[in-house]
């Protein structure tokens, strides 16, 4: 087994061709990083000249010098594999450090159980908990606020037609969806030049539901790396030249992922146009090959009563709870990585 930087377009064929594959490890969001200040790297674990395990990595100096490492999405293997897995993660370690890092943090796309809608287990469904104790074994430690949702709620949608995948939804969900088509609601893809439009919703969706919404750059950004690649979709819900609700979708490999959105709260609940929009794009998914239709993060499991109004939406349309593996870190450097959170900690007490 050999350990070694390796080109963008070798890290691209093994990425596509992945079973942990995540947009969030492609060259494009590279390029994004890239574009905001950081240094890209793609490392790739060999046997007899195959790749084996590759991750995409992007460091940048956050601490008297030092850089943070980070594996957005990533890295891409199987993590049950202990043997692989530890000899791609110490391989990393040394070359962090051998480049002035302290910390590796890793998102992997892995799933770790697989649950039914409610967030409970399934009788003979997959548990990859081996992979918890390898990352545990070598040192990694579980983050509690996760850079990246930890569960997410999906449509399988491999073979269905949309009549069927309808049929499966709440019958509340169904009315919304038909009182929007009644309205008049049309959903339409944006164009470059219209991202103001995204904008403006998502913004004042943000002021009124509490979270920070990413500035107009990023989705200018992402629009121009993934768009013309067919990776990417922004779409306006609209009737009676009403701009109502808005969303930005993933399209990569087998999964259309809905990222970000944002509705007018005057008109949300006389035209559900939150609905209409969604359904557009799960009868898109379906009709164009895409396995499956992944709405994103949900706050916890449902089972124990950590969620929201957000998952009672998703689950409106069926589907199931994903449970993936979170975010974990590797202090490369532990002296370092321990001066850091001493100095973090002293911070906020003064607070």
């Amino acid at each position: 087994m050999t350990f070694e930087e390796i080109s963008e377009a070798d890290f691209r064929d093994f990425a596509g061709a992945s079973p942990y594959k995540s947009f969030m490890q492609t060259p494009e969001i590279a390029k994004y990083r890239e574009e905001n200040g950081w240094t890209v790297y793609y490392l790739a674990a060999k046997n007899s000249g195959e790749i084996k395990a590759a991750t995409m990595l992007v460091a940048k100096p956050t601490f008297l010098g030092k850089s943070t490492f980070i594996a957005p999405g990533g890295p891409l293997l199987d993590l049950e594999d202990q043997p692989l897995t530890e000899y791609f993660m110490r391989s990393l370690k040394k070359y962090i450090k051998s480049h002035n890092g302290y910390l590796l943090q890793i998102s992997p796309y892995y799933e770790t159980r697989e649950l039914d809608r409610h967030g409970d287990p399934i009788e003979n469904g997959f548990n990859h908990q081996g992979s918890i104790k390898n990352l545990k074994n070598l040192g990694f430690i579980e983050q509690k606020d996760p850079s990246q949702p930890k569960y997410m709620y999906a449509l399988d949608l491999d073979g269905k037609t949309p009549d069927e995948l309808m049929a499966d939804f709440k019958s509340n969900t169904r009315g919304h969806i038909r009182k929007a088509e009644k309205m008049g609601v049309r959903v339409r893809e944006l164009k470059r030049e219209e991202l103001n439009i995204f904008k403006q919703i998502t913004e004042s969706t943000s002021i009124r539901r509490e979270f920070e919404d990413k500035p107009l750059s990023y989705y200018e950004q992402m629009y121009d790396l993934f768009v013309p690649r067919k990776e990417a979709m922004f779409l306006l819900a609209e009737a009676n030249n009403l701009l109502l609700s808005v969303a930005m979708f993933m399209l990569y490999g087998s999964e259309v992922v809905y990222l970000f959105s944002g509705s007018d709260e005057e008109y949300m609940k006389d035209y559900n146009a939150q609905y209409e929009l969604q359904w557009y794009m799960i009868r898109y998914a379906a009709e164009h090959g895409y396995k499956r239709y992944n709405f994103y993060g949900i706050h916890g499991l449902p089972r124990e009563g950590q969620t929201d109004g957000v998952y009672e939406f998703k689950k409106g349309f069926g589907g199931q709870v994903l449970e993936y593996i979170g975010t974990w870190e590797l202090p490369v450097d532990l002296k370092f990585y321990k001066l850091k959170n001493f100095l973090k900690n002293l911070k906020n007490r003064g607070k």
